[in-house]
C-alpha cells in the first residue's frame, strides 16, 4: 500500500465519519419528499416554502438533532419531529389522495382570523402592532415563545414575527428550538425521543412514560392528553407511523397520551 493510498483511505474515513453527523445522511431528499408528498399542492398556502435544503440547513444550527444515539434513534427522532409538525400544519382529510398522512406541511401560518397571542411578559414584551399567532412547522405562538426562540437563533422575532412565515430556514429553526429546549416541568422533545429523559415520581404518578406519547403531551397535553382516545392524538400517531415506515425504523412503545395527565 502506497503512502498516497493511505492518505486517500484516511481522507475517505474522515469524510465518512463527518457524514454520520449530518441529518442528510439519515433522511434523503427523496424520503423527505415522499413523507411530505402534497406540501406543494396548489391547494396548500405553504406551497414551495418548506424545502429539504431549508430543513437540513436549519438542523445544523441544533447539532444534537438527528445526530444523537444509534441510527434507529436518529431515524426515530426525525420521524417524530416531522410527524408532530405535520399534524400542526396538515392539510389532510380522511379521504385525501394518498391518505391523510401525506398532507403535512400544507400551511405555514395559522388560518382564519387568529388573535394577537400577546400576554403580559416583562422579559419578552409584545411590540405594538405585531401578532404572535402560529407560524412555521411547530406553529410557534405567543410572545413568550417568539422572544426566546429569536434570541436562540440570533434574531429579534418580537420585532419581526412575520419572518417565521417568510424565511423557511428561520421557520424550521423556530421549530427546532421548541423541539430541543426543555421548558420546566416539561422535558425537551429531543430528550424524550432519544431516551435521555427519565420520568420523575410525579411523572410516573401522572402516567407519563417514555415514548412518543409524552412528546404530544409536551406540545399540546392540556387539550389532547388524559382524555382517552381522540382524533388529534390519533392523527399525530398516524403521521409518525407512516414516517417511521418510510425510514425503516420501529415505532417504539407508548405512542399515545390517552391516560397521561398533562404537565402542570
Amino acid at each position: 500500500m502506497t503512502v498516497w493510498t493511505v492518505v486517500l483511505l484516511s481522507f475517505l474515513f474522515i469524510v465518512g465519519a463527518l457524514s454520520q453527523g449530518d441529518v442528510g445522511s439519515i433522511i434523503s431528499k427523496t424520503q423527505f419528499d415522499q413523507m411530505l408528498k402534497h406540501r406543494d399542492d396548489a391547494a396548500c398556502p405553504g406551497k414551495g416554502f418548506y424545502t429539504y435544503d431549508a430543513f437540513v440547513a436549519a438542523a445544523k444550527s441544533f447539532g444534537a438533532f438527528g445526530t444523537t444515539g444509534a441510527t434507529d434513534i436518529r431515524k426515530r427522532e426525525i420521524a417524530a419531529f416531522l410527524a408532530q409538525t405535520s399534524h400542526e400544519t396538515t392539510g389532510g382529510w380522511a379521504t385525501a389522495p394518498d391518505g391523510p398522512y401525506a398532507w403535512g406541511y400544507c400551511f405555514k401560518e395559522e388560518q382564519g382570523n387568529p388573535p394577537d397571542y400577546c400576554v403580559a411578559n416583562q422579559q419578552w414584551p409584545c411590540v405594538p402592532g405585531k401578532k404572535y399567532y402560529g407560524r412555521g412547522p411547530i406553529q410557534i405562538s405567543y410572545n413568550y415563545n417568539y422572544g426566546p426562540a429569536g434570541s436562540a437563533i440570533g434574531l429579534n422575532l418580537l420585532n419581526s414575527p412575520e419572518t417565521v412565515a417568510n424565511d423557511p430556514v428561520v421557520s424550521f429553526k423556530t421549530a427546532f428550538w421548541f423541539w430541543m429546549t426543555p421548558q420546566s416541568p416539561k422535558p425537551s422533545c429531543h430528550d424524550v425521543i432519544t431516551g435521555t429523559w427519565r420520568p420523575s415520581a410525579a411523572d410516573t404518578a401522572a402516567g407519563r412514560v417514555p415514548g412518543y406519547g409524552v412528546i404530544t403531551n409536551i406540545i399540546n397535553g392540556g387539550i389532547e392528553c388524559g382524555k382517552g382516545s381522540n382524533p388529534q392524538v390519533e392523527d399525530r400517531i398516524g403521521f409518525y407511523k407512516r414516517y417511521c415506515d418510510i425510514l425503516g425504523v420501529g415505532y417504539g412503545n407508548n405512542l399515545d397520551c390517552y391516560n397521561q395527565r398533562p404537565f402542570a
